[in-house]
């Protein structure tokens, strides 16, 4: 496998990026910003208390014994982050800032007064004192913003995003980018029959939060597909308009872009989703503990072989992972390639294999895999890169299987709870499953999620779990 040149390719007469350090800094700088807001709020929160004190004693704080401050810290970063307080908006625009700050506070003092209400408390508050906090919160807030404004302009030149320029067979356009590879220097190749070369081409599109391909017009639409894999803004660059699925319009410099693909979450949603993964995966590997280690046990004693069977599965823009599960089968009859869907009455399977995969049991130490970071609890299932369906490769059946994979694979997905487990047998069998999660990919949400996780209790064991 080639090794990715991350090396700016940039000839004498071309123009000259703005030096950034490594490739990740936008998105770190973004992330510090986020928590720099964070912090900044809980401070002005902070003074607004501290303030008023000076008016009110602190019992005039108290709300059936606790102190309202206390209450209000941890409600308002969740109200905050609903409102989109802390995104990518906010740093680009004072104004929108100063809107969302706004609008948080007031949500969240509109619910501190229903708590108010319902728990009869709203005698034992002092309102001259929640007025100061309120005025003195909000005024502290807006100035702390106005600074991390200033700082975003000032010392990051109001750039947010990495992006990349990726030139394939055509001359470098006069544009200021901050990255720029030429294709074939990084033996990247629009061939979507060959899973390295998508890897290759992930392992540089996961730095970045924006991707222009600038290409002759016949590879455009290899581009817009593989453009299409990554959870990033993809983009193809263009003097005329062609049959590639475009989304919407953009520009690099004086050039015009058609948008191909927007990358399926943003910053604050990827950290969402991650952090609601979490919180399913590591009690759920706690509670389930003792039934690991049973149907450890159990297997040790079925047949020869190791408790766990781990196979290449395809992941997150297209990069290759092990999965962990249950060895269900007979060692060596284990099918590591997955070239063979595994059957109904398949003479592989152990013993105890076919009740665990009847049961789903096979499935949970992928709780690993999602607290590895490998996989979430809920997104497309991943597919060993040999599978087939009516003798054909995945891919090969229609090239939109590999937009699947711009989120992480999970362990449950629309697809199973709507039925679609078992063997691909048929080419209908791929393409049903494959509609479902393209479909979770364009309407995600932690509700859906939740939604979807609940539904999975309901078909753990399934007439097409063999």
């Amino acid at each position: 496998m080639s090794t990715i040149d991350p090396a700016l390719t940039q000839p004498d007469d071309r123009p000259t990026p703005v030096s950034s350090g490594n490739s990740h800094s936008r998105q770190t700088a973004r992330v510090a910003l986020y928590t720099r807001l964070l912090i900044g709020d809980l401070l002005a929160m902070l003074i607004g208390f501290s303030v008023a004190r000076e008016f009110r004693a602190n019992q005039w704080f108290s709300m059936s014994g606790i102190d309202v401050m206390w209450v209000l810290f941890p409600l308002y970063p969740l109200v905050a982050a609903y409102v989109g307080a802390y995104s990518m908006d906010v740093l680009t625009s004072f104004s929108e800032s100063v809107r969302r700050t706004l609008r948080a506070m007031t949500l969240t003092f509109f619910l501190l007064f229903a708590g108010l209400f319902l728990t009869q408390s709203s005698d034992d508050i002092s309102r001259l004192g929640i007025g100061v906090v309120a005025v003195i919160t909000v005024t502290a807030m807006v100035a702390l913003r106005y600074l991390a404004d200033r700082w975003v302009r000032r010392s990051l030149n109001s750039i947010l995003v990495d992006e990349l320029l990726i030139i394939d067979g055509v001359s470098h356009p006069q544009v200021k980018t901050r990255y720029v590879i030429e294709a074939a220097k990084n033996n990247l190749e629009p061939d979507l029959d060959d899973p390295m070369m998508l890897e290759r081409f992930a392992q540089v599109a996961s730095s970045y939060d924006r991707i222009v391909v600038t290409c002759p017009i016949e590879r455009q639409a290899d581009w817009a597909t593989l453009l299409k894999t990554i959870d990033a803004k993809g983009e193809i660059l263009v003097a005329e308009r062609s049959d590639i699925g475009v989304i919407g319009l953009s520009t690099l410099g004086p050039y015009g872009t058609l948008m191909v693909s927007r990358g399926q979450l943003g910053l604050a949603e990827r950290v969402k989703k991650r952090l609601f993964d979490l919180a399913i995966a590591i009690p759920a590997i706690v509670v389930l503990g003792p039934l690991l280690l049973v149907v450890a046990l159990l297997i040790k004693l079925d047949s020869p072989g190791p408790v766990f069977f781990r196979q290449v599965r395809v992941g997150k823009n297209n990069m290759p992972f092990r999965i962990y599960k249950f060895r269900s089968m007979r060692h060596e009859a284990s099918d590591a390639a997955g070239n063979q869907s595994t059957q109904r009455h398949d003479d592989r399977v152990s013993r105890l294999g076919g009740f665990i995969r009847r049961t789903s049991i096979d499935e949970i130490p992928q709780l690993f895999n999602v607290v590895l970071g490998d996989m979430s609890i809920v997104g497309p299932r991943p597919h060993a890169l040999g599978s087939t369906a009516d003798n054909q490769l995945f891919w090969q059946i229609t090239r939109k299987y590999w937009e699947r994979h711009s989120l992480k694979p999970g362990i449950t997905g629309l697809a199973q709870i709507r039925g679609y487990r078992g063997a691909t047998e048929t080419r209908t069998d791929l393409t049903k499953r494959l509609q479902s999660d393209l479909e979770y990919l364009e309407n995600w949400s932690v509700w859906r999620d939740f939604a979807i996780i609940s539904a999975t209790l309901a078909v753990m064991i399934h007439p097409n779990a063999y």
